[in-house]
């Protein structure tokens, strides 16, 4: 059981939602036994003892949903913990931490429930009030312990016998007078309704079981409220110690109303009540102290009102869910209930209401409109309460007093406590039907409450309520009460459960329709509807605006409404997703109700489309642009004419969309940020709809708002640079596959010269976003503009490739541009002797993957980082993109010596640190390794690499995670092609700074070492690769640093031990002529300190070379920067240790001495001396100054 409940909690959220609730029993109870039984042995180390009580909370926690299933167990926890309290050993650690795990349980399952279980004999009532009395009250670490006791002596003070008999004689040994037990418990009451922590709950608690004893409220009760009274008029609530004083009297006050009788409280009520009116509580910045006083105002109103559920309230008689959904259609008609007769003349018991009951629900209707909603949940259960002990006219003066709270002038505060209100009276049968025609209008808008505040809105909380209103309904009233009301609530319901923008209230109103369907059985297509719109499926907010919608306006009872509300409320919302999404799924839904769309709503957009709001202007021309093309669509679909559809005046409407906005200027200024994607996806959707609107003016117009966009993308803001971008190109390639084409699927020779050139002009503009933006242009151009002028489009997009010094900054043009080039390719297609102004032909192929293998070699930095990362992104994908056409297509055009750069710069890139792009390579090469229709020619070593990366695993193996990626990677290690690129992209990941990566790509790189250290061969040619990467490299920082961060760690490791036999390897002293060379002049301290680390590890190889090596180290022991020397001091310390046989064991004493004992960050000339003294005494010659030539 526990196993499953594990596995689901780490599974997928909807998973994890559904395994809720899943537990059946206490499964831990005999690990909590042990625990309680090991308290003895644990509690006196902390360790031991914190561990135990983490354990118990997190045994305990997993109930906190289902404390029910505990009931069986907590007698024998109980006793068993107060075994150790009783126990006379127990020491006071001990005790507090018993107490604390009663605590905890009490948490889980609610002091309630626990309560009757505490011994409460007479014998009890001492020992607990010494033990009490003991306690230090501001202990904050005992605190479990004092709530315990607190609520243990509540208990204990039920018992039936007048506490004035456990007295006998007051008068004590010591001749003094002891004090009366009653006075002990009051006492011990007040002391702790003024501490801050949680024993002032439980002291409420004693105070209300304790006060309304018989012998107690006789002698006590008028004293203790003059008290509490006088406690609530001095102290302050904006102070810390008033606040706390406050709140402890407001909880007693409230406490002791609640478990008070009547007749005993009604005499003090007044005076409470006066009392608590000048606290003036509602002005208090105090959450709790508002909550609280509205507490204790409902239960002042409650103690006015008598007692008795009124006569005239409403009960609804069948609660049989299978009777509610027996009764279909007319039948439900037919179950109007008669009214009862008695209702009418309900004035038999009529009574005087005291005056103050209109205080008490003056102030219950301003809690309604509190600014925290516990106060005003508080509130609306006082109204629900007091309104259902009230005669029927005041109760009707109440719930019209409560509908004043839904005016437009009030917050949403107010409309969020009104809809609780109303849901409290609903279901307590308050509501009678007579005022259903009033509530359900105000709870219909409350369904759509969405008030703007600044950059967001407020009302999700309004709409989650109204739900509850729907849901209490549902469940109050007979089927036949809500008959006429039934459209509006089933529409308003499935609207919000579909097109809410916040997941909660999606759920709420899912929870309502259903609850709506079982209880009243009259919503039309209920059932088929709760199955596409249930609990989860409404989660998902795309899926459900562009599917369920769909399916729900199937059913013709919801069309309309659902249409209207789309474009009433959402496409003009605060939120750009939101309108987005409506106007798509306005576009789903038109099959549904083309006239309807094109008669209706498209009138009553146009207008919309060139108004003043902003969003509703951007919301209304993406909802034109919709629906025409769905209209359209729908046209084309049935045979009929495009423009079937459309008035002349619709059409002349859409035209004029551009013109007017262009005409007033609203392509400007940030209004323009959202003009310009919507007027471009007009412009998409309209050629797309292939609209007569060939040769008309507008048609230059739209392009030239195309051009000026892309021309002005370094004018908008980031965030909106990208969608603009796109949107543009979008709507250019549809424009011109509509309009710029002749009968005879040619261009307009003077069009496309005009177009072509400007755009490839403007590739070597000096802003970056330009050239961006007309790159990704001539990409999306359609085949019949690039004819004849291919080779000036692909040299156009080869020199924004190209990096120059004054644009090396540009990689989203580079990218952009890589992009482009193989979209180009994909739409003029492939011809292995065609022209190259015409097709990708053997003259251009080899140009074209120069271009594309360059920018595989982009590790561009700036401030934002590893910039070329998006370059060699974009040149992957193209390199793939180019590949594969030509493959499917003539795949001689790739020749051996291509394929193999291809596969090896994707190699390099898979072994690298960023794991983004180290997926995103990874994932090309893997595709063009197992790509089959027909398969990549000329792929070096396809068998060794199809059995490293088997088919099967292709969409398996996570390139994410180093674990994964790494040891596969490494194989690649052993295969020539591919040896030199694995090992420089190995590089740059081994000597990385990410922990994970780190580990294991050298762990890697490690286990690869092992299996070739017996294989001389090819250790030989791993090491020449090596030096050859580091060559290639040298002062390449990007690469060496890490490199060499790679050899101190290998030298470390015993990789090559092999070469330790032989004096003068030539590979060692390569090595070394290599680092020496790197760190000459440098000042980075990052490579001169792994420097360091390589120096010492080459001191194991045998030879002339060792005491080079020495030499440099002692340089560096006398570098100008402190760190290097105290960091080389350390490392050559360690390096004597380690290779022992370096070093003439005589003097090693001697040498290590002056090492550890040295202040190596002291002045250079102090540390020059101690640093020549170690030269003689290991017979290395003294580094000598060089004196700086004068200029």
């Amino acid at each position: 059981m526990d196993g499953a409940g594990r596995e689901a909690e780490e599974g997928e959220e909807p998973a994890a939602i559904s395994a809720r609730n899943i537990l059946d029993s206490f499964t831990e109870s005999r690990e909590v036994a042990e625990l309680i039984g090991n308290l003895r042995e644990v509690f006196a180390e902390l360790v031991t003892r914190e561990m135990a009580v983490e354990r118990f909370i997190g045994i305990m926690d997993k109930y906190q949903e289902q404390p029910h299933l505990l009931d069986h167990h907590l007698e024998g926890m109980m006793n068993s913990l107060l075994e150790i309290v009783w126990d006379s050993g127990s020491p006071p650690p001990l005790v507090h931490l018993a107490f604390k795990f009663l605590y905890i349980i009490t948490k889980v399952r609610g002091y309630k429930r626990f309560l009757p279980l505490f011994p409460h004999e007479v014998r009890d009532l001492q020992p607990v009030l010494d033990m009490l009395a003991k306690q230090n009250p501001r202990d904050p670490e005992t605190w479990e312990t004092r709530y315990m006791l607190l609520l243990w002596l509540s208990m204990i003070c039920l018992i039936p016998f007048d506490l004035a008999r456990f007295d006998g004689n007051l008068v004590s040994l010591e001749g003094q007078a002891r004090q009366p037990t009653m006075d002990r418990i009051l006492d011990m009451a007040k002391c702790y309704l003024v501490v801050s922590d949680k024993a002032r709950d439980a002291a409420a608690v004693l105070v209300s079981k304790f006060i309304v004893r018989p012998d107690v409220k006789q002698s006590r009760m008028a004293d203790f409220l003059d008290w509490v009274l006088s406690m609530l008029s001095k102290s302050s609530s904006q102070t810390m110690e008033g606040t706390v004083i406050v709140n402890g009297m407001l909880q007693a006050l409230a406490q002791l109303f609640k478990h008070g009788k009547r007749e005993d409280c009604l005499p003090y009520a007044a005076t409470v009540l006066e009392c608590l009116d000048s606290c003036k509580l509602s002005e208090s910045n105090q959450m709790v102290l508002r909550k609280l006083g509205m507490k204790l105002v409902q239960r002042l109103g409650l103690t006015f009102v008598k007692p008795k559920v009124a006569k005239w309230r409403y009960q609804r008689g069948c609660r049989s869910l299978a009777a509610n959904l027996q009764a279909q259609g007319a039948a439900v008609q037919n179950q109007k209930r008669e009214v009862v007769a008695a209702e009418a003349d309900d004035d038999d018991e009529e009574y005087d209401i005291p005056a103050e009951i209109e205080n008490v629900v003056e102030q219950l209707l301003v809690g309604l409109k509190d600014k925290d909603t516990i106060v005003r949940w508080s509130a609306a259960k006082g109204i629900g309460r007091i309104t259902g002990r009230l005669p029927k006219e005041l109760a009707d003066d109440v719930i019209g007093s409560l509908l004043d709270c839904f005016s437009f002038q009030e917050t949403d505060n107010a409309w969020h406590g009104g809809c609780l209100a109303l849901a409290e009276l609903g279901r307590r049968g308050l509501l009678l039907p007579s005022r259903i025609p009033d509530v359900v209008p105000v709870m219909l808008k409350a369904l759509t409450y969405d008030e703007k505040r600044g950059a967001c809105s407020v009302g999700s909380n309004v709409r989650d309520a109204a739900c509850y209103v729907c849901w209490a309904f549902a469940r109050a009233y007979e089927p036949a009460e809500l008959i006429p009301f039934i459209s509006h609530i089933s529409s308003a319901l499935v609207i919000a459960a579909v097109f809410d923008r916040d997941v909660n209230c999606r759920r709420a109103a899912s929870a309502a329709f259903q609850e709506n369907v079982g209880r009243q059985g009259t919503f039309p297509h209920g059932i088929d509807i709760l199955t596409a719109a249930d609990y989860f499926a409404v989660g998902n907010r795309v899926n459900c605006y562009l599917t369920i919608s769909v399916y729900i306006a199937g059913f013709s009872e919801y069309t309309q409404p659902m249409i209207d509300h789309l474009v009433n409320m959402k496409i003009n919302h605060w939120d750009s997703v939101i309108r987005e999404l409506s106007t798509k799924a306005l576009h789903n839904i038109t099959p549904q109700a083309p006239e309807y769309m094109a008669n209706v709503v498209l009138p009553r957009l146009l207008p919309l489309s060139v108004g003043s709001d902003l969003h509703t202007r951007h919301g209304a021309i993406l909802a034109c642009a919709e629906i025409t093309h769905a209209l359209c669509k729908l046209a084309q679909d049935n045979n009929r004419s495009v423009t079937y559809y459309f008035t002349e005046k619709s059409l002349e409407g859409l035209k004029q969309i551009h013109q007017e906005l262009c005409s007033r200027q609203l392509y400007r200024g940030l209004g323009g940020e959202l003009m310009r994607p919507a007027v471009c996806t007009l412009i998409e959707k309209l050629s797309l709809s292939k609209m007569p609107f060939r040769g008309d003016p507008i048609i230059s117009g739209w392009q030239w708002l195309i051009n000026d966009s892309l021309r002005h993308l370094t004018l908008v803001s980031s965030a909106a640079r990208q969608h603009i971008k796109e949107s543009a190109v979008s709507a250019l390639a549809a424009l011109c596959n509509e309009f710029y084409i002749n009968e005879r699927g040619e261009a307009d020779p003077a069009l496309q010269d005009e177009l072509v050139t400007q755009y490839v002009s403007e590739l070597q503009n000096s802003e970056e976003m330009i050239r961006c933006g007309f790159s990704r242009a001539l990409g999306a151009l359609p085949r019949f503009l690039l004819k004849g002028r291919l080779q000036q489009v692909l040299e156009g997009l080869k020199k924004v490739t190209i990096i120059s010094p004054e644009d090396v900054s540009f990689a989203e043009a580079r990218r952009d541009a890589l992009i482009a080039i193989a979209k180009v390719c994909q739409t003029v297609g492939v011809k292995g002797d065609g022209s190259q102004q015409e097709f990708v032909c053997r003259d251009n192929v080899d140009q074209i993957y120069a271009t594309l293998l360059t920018g595989v070699t982009d590790y561009t930095t700036d401030s934002r980082g590893d910039v070329g990362g998006w370059v060699r992104e974009a040149a992957m994908t193209s390199l793939m993109e180019v590949t594969l056409l030509l493959v499917q297509n003539e795949a001689e055009l790739i020749n051996a010596s291509i394929c193999k750069q291809i596969m090896c710069w994707l190699a390099q890139q898979s072994a690298e640190k960023i794991d983004k792009f180290r997926a995103h390579a990874g994932s090309v090469f893997l595709t063009l390794l197992h790509f089959d229709h027909p398969p990549v020619p000329h792929i070096p070593h396809r068998e060794e690499l199809e059995r490293i990366f088997p088919r099967w695993e292709k969409e398996t193996l996570n390139w994410n995670a180093a674990s994964e990626a790494f040891p596969r990677i490494t194989q690649l290690l052993g295969l020539p092609a591919y040896q030199y690129h694995v090992l420089l992209g190995l590089s740059v990941s081994v000597g990385g700074l990410t922990e994970t990566t780190l580990r294991y790509s050298a762990q890697s790189l490690f286990d690869h070492m092992k299996k070739i250290q017996s294989d001389p061969s090819a250790l030989g040619s791993f090491c020449e690769t090596l030096l050859k990467v580091f060559e290639d490299n040298l002062r390449n920082d990007r690469v060496s640093v890490p490199l060499l961060t790679m050899l101190d760690q290998m030298l470390a490791n015993g990789c090559f031990d092999m070469f330790t036999e032989q004096e003068n390897h030539p590979f060692p002293v390569k090595l070394f002529t290599l680092c020496k060379e790197e760190i000459k002049r440098s000042k980075d301290i990052r490579k001169l300190r792994s420097s360091i680390g390589v120096f010492c590890g080459l001191i194991q190889f045998q030879g002339d070379m060792r005491e080079k090596v020495f030499f440099q180290l002692f340089l560096l022991l006398c570098h100008p920067f402190p760190i290097i020397r105290k960091t080389t001091a350390s490392q050559v310390y360690e390096m004597l240790l380690t290779y022992s046989d370096v070093v003439d064991p005589a003097i090693m004493e001697q040498a290590t001495a002056i090492l550890s004992d040295t202040n190596w960050e002291a002045e250079l000339p102090v540390v020059r001396e101690r640093r020549n003294c170690l030269c003689d005494l290991m017979k290395v010659p003294r580094p000598q100054l060089v004196a700086k030539s004068s200029a």
